[in-house]
């Protein structure tokens, strides 16, 4: 299960996340995002694990303070996929190809 962490202080590591969470139980992956442009964490991420321990995971340490912060804990869920931008397609109106 994929679980997703928010409220992370700035300088959580990928490491110090995977560390947290596998006092509960055995981590498949841990991630912090980052800012593409400065590389700086964006405050959240993502641990997988399995149903159990995630579940488990989500009990125990939602709300666990980290560096003064109260951690965000849930199950991750899906963003919906974002219509690429653009547009085209006729928007009604005159193009200028009538003959009167």
């Amino acid at each position: 299960m994929k679980i997703y962490v928010g409220n992370l202080p700035w300088s959580t590591t990928d490491a110090d996340l995977e560390s947290l969470f596998s006092r509960v139980g055995p981590v498949l992956s841990a991630s912090v995002i980052t800012d593409r442009d400065t590389g700086r964490s964006r405050g959240f991420g993502f641990v997988e694990m399995s149903q159990a321990d995630g579940q488990k995971a989500i009990a125990e340490l939602n709300g666990h303070q980290m560096d003064s912060r109260a951690l965000r804990v849930n199950e991750a869920t899906s963003q919906p996929k974002r219509s690429g931008g653009g547009g085209g397609g006729d928007r009604g109106g005159d193009r200028g190809g009538r003959r009167w």
